[in-house]
């Protein structure tokens, strides 16, 4: 690795963050300081110019950019809440290509982010390669990502506590899976209470339900879709059209397929174990 190498990965990686699922992301009041912007409102053109390119691109800006506010203390020893952001890898490559590439912090980013989201990305070969448990990982991550905008685009509409969130997912359910609710699949499945359904589907049963988790989201929000019983409606319509996709295509109903012997839990366990004995293997 090259000296300007080791200064992108000390200086972007040190301010990465993990959320409760293991997913990355860098808040955007931390990057406005790593990239030398003084101040939020020049750093706030760039963010904007970002998230105008990414709706462009036709990706989901709130798969990207999800706003939060943080409490932060004044020098009086005042609070006051200002507007944040959690970034993807993406998004953070996205507000680099559009800020001032005369900051040399900047054009370092640019060359660091590009490269590391190029090495993220996955053709259809390589995913082809991949084995089923690999794949199951990968898609499960996803719908984690997803679920976490699809409850934003819920709340916004109206879903606000978490027994109408609970609701709102039985609806969607209920249309993918020809009336059964989630605790109707999670005994079908043979699980124990606190085993979550979502870590006991295969690869395709996860996509499924990957493709009726966006496909609600982009509903509610570009229909600007207002009301619980609204959003509980067209959860339940885009679930059944998901149903009747795959019965058109001919394929299993997401019912009907088998659930694998290991959970997504078991393999990022196994793989955990895997990746220290590597560790101590001298090649």
């Amino acid at each position: 690795m090259g000296e300007l190498e080791k200064i992108n990965e000390t200086l972007f990686e040190s301010i990465k963050h993990f959320d409760e699922y293991g997913q990355e992301y860098w808040t955007a009041r931390e990057l406005q300081t790593v990239l030398s912007y003084t101040r939020w409102e020049y750093f706030a053109k760039a963010l904007q110019r970002a998230i105008n390119a990414c709706e462009s691109s036709g990706n989901t800006v709130s798969n990207h950019f999800r706003g939060v506010t943080k409490m932060v203390t004044l020098g009086s020893g005042s609070a006051r809440e200002v507007t944040d952001y959690e970034l993807s890898r993406y998004a953070c490559y996205l507000i680099a290509m559009n800020g001032d590439s005369r900051k040399k912090a900047v054009a370092l980013a640019q060359t660091y982010f590009a490269v590391k989201t190029r090495q993220q990305e996955l053709t259809e070969e390589e995913y082809q390669k991949l084995t089923e448990d690999q794949k199951r990982l990968m898609i499960r991550q996803q719908v984690k990502k997803s679920n976490l905008s699809l409850a934003e685009a819920a709340h916004n509409a109206g879903v606000e506590t978490s027994k109408e969130y609970a609701i709102f997912n039985n609806y969607g359910y209920k249309g993918l899976y020809g009336g059964l609710t989630a605790q109707d699949i999670h005994d079908r499945k043979g699980l124990k209470k606190s085993q979550q359904i979502l870590d006991h589907m295969g690869g395709s049963e996860l996509a499924a339900n990957l493709f009726r988790i966006t496909q609600t989201d982009e509903k509610l929000r570009r229909e600007n879709i207002q009301g619980k019983n609204q959003a509980n409606i067209a959860h339940n319509k885009v679930g059944k059209k998901v149903r009747q996709t795959i019965k058109e295509l001919g394929g299993t109903l997401p019912e009907n397929l088998p659930t694998p012997d290991k959970s997504i839990k078991q393999i990022e366990r196994e793989n955990k174990k895997m990746a220290k004995l590597a560790e101590k293997i001298e090649i």
